[in-house]
């Protein structure tokens, strides 16, 4: 989920569960796949990445049209991912990468399905926890159905601790992170997020930092403020100013620009 629903979704959440956990992050009481079949080798990505390169343009903006005829390769991806599941015996990096993926290329398919569609937000109710496109359970992994809430937070979140992940997550709108046009791959996660990163800071359809005492962030740095704390940064304006051209000042009040939900695709 992202943006407004994750927002709502947190807010929510953190209802039921103030009383235990006196923190704003989500405790998830059901358990992963025990049963699931698990792979000894990462995969390479290399279908996923193909499809990427040839429907993805260096903006990040989609060709669904197109990709909606050549949907099997898709597909196929997606199947070879849900029969082999990480392995305790993987790196971190190919695990984040594989959940990573997993969330954009699934994403990419429930578009997909539905095209033509002005919007992801389209696509589902508006009752958290029930019928958003967030909470659907679409997703198949070895048998058990899970939804995009489950990889972002259930997995994703709570297993890595990365505030990169927010720029690598694309939810098909045009406020999301661009949809970067290759695969993420263990052996250059790493230098790929921080790409992310200086990407999506300095795009200024994203975030606006200038002037530096008035800059305009995006809607994501607000919902997740204490992820933002995490991998050595201390604030939203020193992960901003990890990856800025043109710096923010340290100590700066934060407003946020709205969130364009139209679909991120090609023209």
């Amino acid at each position: 989920m992202r943006l407004i629903p994750r927002f709502t979704f947190l807010c929510l959440f953190a209802l039921v569960t103030a009383f235990t956990s006196g923190c704003g992050y989500i405790r998830y009481l059901i358990p992963l796949n025990p049963t699931a079949k698990t792979a000894t080798t990462p995969p390479t990505h290399a279908a996923w990445d193909s499809q990427l390169k040839k429907y993805v343009n260096n903006q990040g903006l989609v060709d669904y049209k197109a990709w909606q005829g050549d949907s099997l390769a898709l597909n196929a991806y997606l199947q070879d991912l849900s029969a082999h599941l990480p392995s305790k015996s993987w790196t971190s990096n190919n695990e984040l990468a594989y959940w990573i993926n997993a969330y954009n290329a699934f994403t990419v398919q429930r578009i997909l399905r539905a095209y033509p569609v002005k919007s992801i937000k389209d696509l589902g109710g508006t009752k958290i926890f029930v019928d958003t496109p967030w909470d659907q359970h679409f997703i198949k992994l070895d048998g058990k159905d899970y939804s995009l809430n489950d990889i972002e937070h259930r997995i994703i979140r709570k297993n890595f601790e990365d505030n990169r992940i927010h720029v690598a997550l694309v939810c098909a709108a045009m406020s999301c992170p661009r949809l970067r046009n290759e695969a993420y791959v263990g052996p250059r996660l790493n230098a790929q997020l921080d790409e992310q990163g200086r990407d999506f800071v300095n795009n200024p359809a994203k975030n606006k930092l200038t002037p530096a005492d008035k800059p305009q962030l995006s809607s994501i740095f607000s919902f997740y403020p204490k992820d933002f704390t995490k991998n050595g940064s201390t604030s939203i304006q020193d992960f901003v100013n990890r990856y800025a051209t043109q710096k923010i000042k340290p100590d700066v009040p934060l407003t946020y620009l709205k969130y364009d939900w139209d679909l991120n695709e090609q023209k």
